[in-house]
C-alpha cells in the first residue's frame, strides 16, 4: 500500500506533463503487446505448415502440396503458394525462386509493420520527459525571482526535484519500450531468416522430385510399345530383304 502512495504521490508532484507520457506509454505497451502476440502466432503457423509441408515435397506430390496452401494464411503458406503455382506451369528452377522472392518482398513488409511505432513512442516519452523538466525549471526561477532570499535556496531545489520526476517518468518509460522495439526486430528477423530458409529448402526438394520424375518417366518411354515396335520394324525389314 505504501508502494502504491508513493507511485500516486510521484506522479501527481510530477506536473502536467506526466499525463502525456501515461498516454504514450499505454499506446507503446498496446502496439508491443499486439506485435508479440501477432509474432509469435505468425512463428508457430510456420513451423505447423512446413512440418505438414516438407514430406508432402520430398514425396512429389505437388498437388497435395497445393490443396494444403491453398487456404492458409501463414507467410509459409503465402511463399510456398507462389512456388508451387509456378511449378505447375514451368519447371525451370529459377522461375520458381523469383517467384518466392517476389512473395517474400510482400511477406515481409506484413511482418515489420507498427513495429517502428514501438521505437517512436519510447523517444517520444523521453522528450516528453525532458520537455516536462524545463519547464518545470521555468516555472521554478520564474517563481523564487520575487521571494525572500533566505527562502530561494529551498523553494528553488524543492521546485527542481519536483520538475526532475517528468524526466524519472519518461526514462521509465521510455528505456523498457526501446527494449522491447529490439526484441521484436529481433523476432521479426528471426521470421524473415525462417522464410529464407523455407524458400531454399523447398526449391531444393522440388528440384529433387521433378528430376526424379524425370528419370523415372524417360526408361518408360524407351521401353512403351510404340518404341518397341518402332525399334522391330526395321529388323523385320532387314530379314525380309536379306
Amino acid at each position: 500500500m505504501d508502494i502504491f502512495n508513493s507511485v500516486i504521490e510521484f506522479f501527481q508532484t510530477g506536473g502536467t506533463f506526466m499525463y502525456p507520457i501515461l498516454v504514450v506509454a499505454a499506446l507503446g505497451s498496446a502496439v508491443a503487446i499486439e506485435r508479440f502476440i501477432r509474432l509469435h502466432l505468425e512463428r508457430r503457423s510456420n513451423r505447423n505448415m512446413w512440418d505438414k509441408l516438407q514430406p508432402v515435397l520430398a514425396s512429389g506430390d505437388f498437388d497435395r502440396a497445393r490443396n494444403l496452401v491453398k487456404n492458409d494464411d501463414s507467410s509459409v503458406g503465402k511463399l510456398l503458394a507462389m512456388g508451387l503455382a509456378r511449378q505447375g506451369t514451368v519447371r525451370r528452377r529459377e522461375d520458381i525462386e523469383i517467384a518466392m522472392e517476389e512473395s517474400m518482398m510482400e511477406i515481409t513488409p506484413q511482418l515489420e509493420k507498427r513495429t517502428p511505432y514501438v521505437a517512436l513512442f519510447s523517444n517520444i516519452a523521453t522528450l516528453l520527459g525532458l520537455l516536462g523538466t524545463i519547464m518545470g525549471l521555468i516555472e521554478a526561477f520564474t517563481a523564487v525571482a520575487n521571494a525572500n532570499p533566505a527562502e530561494k535556496a529551498d523553494l528553488l531545489s524543492a521546485s527542481i526535484s519536483v520538475a526532475m520526476n517528468t524526466t524519472a517518468f519518461g526514462l521509465m518509460t521510455g528505456i523498457p519500450l526501446l527494449i522491447v522495439h529490439a526484441l521484436l526486430n529481433s523476432l521479426t528477423g528471426e521470421i524473415i531468416d525462417s522464410l529464407e530458409m523455407v524458400s531454399v529448402k523447398a526449391s531444393n526438394l522440388i528440384d529433387s522430385a521433378t528430376r526424379r520424375r524425370i528419370e523415372v518417366e524417360v526408361p518408360t518411354a524407351k521401353t512403351s510399345p510404340k518404341a518397341a515396335a518402332a525399334k522391330e520394324q526395321p529388323e523385320a525389314q532387314q530379314a525380309e530383304t536379306a
